[in-house]
């Protein structure tokens, strides 16, 4: 029987679930949690609420974990996620002090395994301190035994290696995987550039076959064909019978030669529509929906190299800045011999542009060739681009 395969963070999410499992295992005993809290002369109500604030962090931590592993992931907007954040939080401080414990660790340890997918790390950091240092009050109102402020300070202060353990092993998660979508993406790329190079040798070799063609054995039959011509006026009879077979035999090769060259003349265009396909193929966390004229082949293999830089700052730009989870990309040949690549995700868009060095560089590619950028987005509403090379002219 096969076992399931989880990845890595869904085991990180999991062992996150299991100690805010074990965290419950007092209302195993429920009747007990409510006489242990008589018996410190506090509310019966303290044992609902202590049940009613572990039931929400559980619901809160499942709904903001629940798609870790996953490669397509739905994006929640900042502020959704700064809300469920200080909600686990207080429900997290809320159950120490109504359980009169030191359990709210555990749950700011389950809190911690959070914080590096959702926030920055210098944003993490601050908040797992802060967080940390939020029990002082917990503890400092647990009244069996008493705790003074400076004995509760201590308390938290002991708490904290177990919250840093747990922020510094998601960390080292979220950077492994990380690194590894990096090395898939520039694996796709290395695929791409290869399957432009063999395009381009296959083209190579086809011209310099054609140009052997052409120039030797073309000038041999040419110069023999002329010698022949000549041997037919000097000899009679049965030789000059021959001699014009010969003649018309290196006609005829002469013609095939000439048409073998044309031939591999008629096809000296790059095809870009493998490289693409390798480039697109196996991208983390995008959906890339790939349009490809039925006909896609570039004869001037340097515009070719720019349509794939250029397709491949694209897709780098959409993983990296759009948090988009689709990105549609399409190739359409004009009518005034113009291959326009068309653009676009659903990402959170901009609502101001921010032109870094890689639409720097896909502006100055194109324009070697007479080519531009033109670029549409709003905030909410994904990222546009058009990018238009002509295929001849300026150079």
């Amino acid at each position: 029987m096969m076992l399931p395969q989880f990845s890595h963070i869904q085991l990180l999410r999991f062992a996150g679930l299991f100690q805010y499992a074990s965290v419950g295992t007092p209302f195993l005993r429920y009747r007990v949690v409510v006489d242990d809290l008589a018996a410190k002369q506090l509310p019966t109500s303290y044992a609902h609420l202590w049940l009613g604030c572990y039931i929400v962090f559980g619901i809160v931590y499942w709904y903001l974990t629940r798609d870790l592993g996953a490669r397509e992931r739905t994006p929640l907007r900042s502020g959704v996620q700064i809300a469920l954040l200080v909600v686990l939080n207080l429900m997290a401080v809320a159950i120490g002090w109504f359980s009169q414990s030191g359990i709210s660790a555990l749950l700011l340890a389950v809190v911690a395994v959070v914080l590096p997918w959702l926030l920055p790390l210098r944003v993490g950091i601050a908040w797992m301190v802060l967080q940390n240092f939020s029990l002082v009050p917990v503890f400092a109102s647990i009244r069996e035994p008493a705790f003074s402020l400076s004995d509760a300070f201590l308390q938290s202060s002991l708490y904290s290696g177990f919250i840093v353990l747990a922020f510094v092993t998601a960390l080292v998660t979220k950077q492994q995987v990380e690194a590894r979508e990096e090395q898939r993406r520039l694996n796709a790329e290395l695929r791409a550039t290869r399957a432009l190079l063999a395009e381009s040798s296959r083209l190579g070799e086809r011209m310099r076959i054609s140009r052997e063609l052409h120039d030797l054995m073309g000038h041999h039959l040419t110069a023999l064909s002329l010698n022949l011509e000549v041997a037919s006026h000097l000899v009679q009879g049965q030789a000059q019978t021959h001699v014009l077979q010969a003649q018309s035999v290196a006609k005829l090769l002469l013609g095939d030669v000439r048409e073998v060259v044309s031939q591999l003349r008629e096809d000296d265009s790059i095809d870009l529509t493998q490289a693409l396909r390798d480039l697109v193929e196996g991208v983390p966390g995008l959906q890339i929906h790939l349009d490809l004229p039925a006909q896609f082949g570039i004869e001037d293999p340097r515009r070719a190299q720019v349509l794939l830089r250029c397709a491949q700052e694209i897709i780098t730009n959409t993983v990296r800045h759009a948090q988009a989870r689709n990105l549609w990309l399409g190739f359409e040949l004009d009518p005034r011999r113009q291959m326009i690549i068309h653009a676009r995700d659903d990402g959170r868009g901009a609502s101001e542009l921010v032109q870094g060095n890689g639409l720097s560089g896909m502006r100055e590619r194109l324009a070697q060739f007479g080519g531009r950028v033109e670029i549409q987005t709003t905030a909410g509403r994904g990222f546009a681009l058009d990018a238009l090379l002509p295929l001849e002219g300026s150079t």
